[in-house]
């Protein structure tokens, strides 16, 4: 299993508990101040652009997010940033495209980052058949779930119509875009919902300059939260070093999410 390689035992409390995360061996990083441990039943729906509620996050403190991955070159691209600056952020993974890289995805988990499910191939799950989107979430949970496991693609879908907790409980719907149905079913299951509480508007052609600006300029606002970045765009790849940089000299620091089944004594490290 990918997050495997990111827990220790398994977490016995019902709720969220806290970790400290790892020192990083280069002094001057911003470095990731602390983990996170995210409990569905504490927290089924996270993120205020979509819900009510949103992660404990203190002033100054934000949880790095990428969708709609993973694509070569501009993955790694991202990946070589965050390593840099010793940074663990969560990649919210498409199932079809992880299946053709999974080298790629093995990788992100393999460098400490939490592995989420953004569907099988992205379709927006509210305006298709009810019985189209379970297969949507459920092929693609299994497709990221079971690369670790040497599976190819073909013998990751036979799992699709079964598949109902994936090892990583956190999901993200494409475009934001739910039901009520949808959301009860995976709160039956166990999974975090993961909205946002702002974003870097990457889907739209920008430069890497002007996506920077537009996202200072909205983390000021904000003070803190979830923040949403899609890491197969160019100018966010781009961008980057440039944004870790800032939260740097603005002294923002960096949390690091993790299911709470899998977090005790997890100290950030694969």
């Amino acid at each position: 299993m990918i997050v495997s390689r990111a827990a220790i035992v398994v977490l016995a409390a019902a709720f969220a508990t806290i970790a400290q995360a790892a020192d990083c061996p280069r002094p001057g990083t911003l470095g990731t101040s602390r983990v996170l441990a995210v409990d569905a039943a504490r927290y089924p729906r996270v993120g205020l652009k979509s819900f009510p509620q949103t992660l404990p996050l203190q002033d100054h403190e934000v949880v790095l997010t990428f969708d709609d991955g993973p694509t070569s070159p501009m993955t790694e691209q991202v990946l070589a940033a965050l390593a840099e600056e010793c940074v663990r952020a969560t990649f919210f993974l498409v199932g079809r495209p992880a299946s053709h890289v999974p080298d790629l995805v093995r990788r992100i988990a393999a460098e400490g980052h939490t592995v989420g499910h953004h569907t099988w191939s992205h379709r927006n799950l509210a305006h298709i058949k009810s019985s189209e989107t379970v297969e949507e979430i459920d092929r693609g949970m299994a497709a990221v779930d079971e690369i670790d496991r040497g599976m190819v693609a073909d013998e990751v879908a036979l799992h699709g119509s079964t598949w109902s907790r994936p090892s990583t409980p956190f999901f993200r719907f494409p475009y934001f875009e739910s039901t009520p149905a949808l959301l009860d079913l995976l709160e039956s299951r166990g999974i975090v919902v993961f909205g946002t509480d702002l974003w870097a508007s990457d889907w739209e052609l920008m430069t890497p300059a002007r996506e920077l600006q537009l996202i200072t300029e909205r983390l000021k606002v904000a003070g803190k939260g979830i923040i949403l970045f899609h890491d197969p765009r160019p100018q966010t790849a781009a961008m980057m070093p440039a944004f870790l940089r800032y939260l740097r000299e603005n002294h923002y620091r960096v949390v690091h999410v993790v299911p709470a089944t899998l977090a005790a004594n997890y100290d950030g490290t694969p």
